[in-house]
């Protein structure tokens, strides 16, 4: 039986892999990749990234992601690719027509995820279903569809259909949420002091609608680093067994494979093996590494053992949806300008 993957998923530093990149991937043979724009300069040269990336290893199919989410978080952007709205500007659709806000997302990102599977990436690290509160740091902003909960409960499950239908896996992110954070996790540790309540009807909400119904099997999930005082004073969601046990597994009832965000974001502290151990051992199924920096590539290697046994279930389950496209996108010309004209026109 082979062994299975790493739990890590790695970014690398430029638009191809070095001898070193390459000689370290081969050895500890990660779940998978995630592209940034410093990876992209032509369709061409993506492709041949990507092919070169999945023979690395022969023994496991290694996932290929990216954040294509539209508006200000795409990797992919002209000449080459499409410019897609922000998720912003299909809440406020929703507010005049939910069923056209609903299938003019789903035509949109069934758009995003034929441009992915044609570059051979077959996981998008969206939708944002975070709910912003006044007063809370823009770093997601019009990433997310609305401020009530009601709507991006009802706008995920076409953003994600919509990628599905390309054979493209979402990532639903970032759970338990991100909406009210005052600092960006980027930069620093958030921490929300709201009370359980308020979580439970806000925050949590978008992500137990979507785990109630079957698309939880397709879609994979990244943390937030934000600490929820409520749970746990001392420690953000991605290193709390309290927080993954009890909410994004308890009450929420997330299934699939829940991948750390970024270990290298200044969130969190402490040497890389450190963080990528406490965040599997809090509970995460894969740590996630972006910046390509070799040396720290290595330490987080170095504190993450292989895929267990959720994760390997998980990743069998969202096969039945992966790479295995749902529905044709005839005209991607006709279908911008149908996305278009909805947002325009209503």
């Amino acid at each position: 039986m082979t062994a299975p993957p790493m739990a890590a998923i790695f970014g690398m530093a430029g638009t191809t892999l070095s001898a070193a990149e390459r000689a370290f991937f081969k050895r500890v043979r990660p779940l998978g990749y995630i592209l940034f724009a410093r990876n992209i300069e032509t369709p061409t040269q993506v492709l041949a990234l990507v092919q070169d990336l999945r023979i690395l290893d022969s023994t496991f199919d290694v996932l290929v992601l990216i954040d294509q989410e539209g508006g200000r978080v795409q990797r992919l952007k002209p000449p080459y690719w499409r410019l897609a709205p922000a998720m912003a500007e299909f809440g406020e659709l929703y507010a005049h027509n939910s069923g056209k806000a609903a299938d003019v997302l789903r035509l949109n990102n069934h758009m995003i995820g034929a441009e992915l599977a044609t570059l051979g990436i077959d996981v998008d690290c969206a939708p944002c279903m975070d709910v912003p509160v006044p007063g809370a740091h823009d770093v997601i902003g019009d990433r997310a569809f609305a401020r009530d909960p009601a709507v991006v409960a009802a706008l995920s499950p076409p953003a994600c259909e919509g990628l599905l239908d390309a054979g493209v896996l979402p990532v639903i992110k970032h759970i338990p949420g991100h909406g009210r954070a005052a600092a960006d996790s980027h930069k620093e540790l958030p921490v929300v002091a709201d009370d359980l309540a308020t979580l439970r009807a806000n925050d949590f909400a978008p992500f137990k609608a979507l785990c109630a119904t079957p698309l939880q099997d397709a879609c994979l999930a990244m943390t937030a680093h934000v600490v929820y005082r409520a749970f746990d004073p001392d420690r953000p969601a991605t290193t709390s067994k309290r927080v993954i046990a009890d909410v994004i597994r308890g009450e929420i009832g997330f299934k699939g494979l829940l991948m750390s965000d970024d270990v290298g974001m200044k969130a969190l502290s402490g040497p890389f093996d450190a963080r990528a151990a406490a965040s599997l051992e809090a509970g995460c199924d894969a740590v996630l590494h972006c910046e390509g920096v070799m040396e720290e590539m290595e330490a987080v290697a170095q504190g993450t053992g292989p895929l267990g046994a959720n994760g390997m279930r998980a990743i069998a389950a969202a096969s039945a949806w992966r790479g295995k496209p749902r529905r044709p996108l005839l005209n991607a010309a006709a279908a911008s300008a149908q996305v278009l004209g909805g947002l325009r026109h209503g």
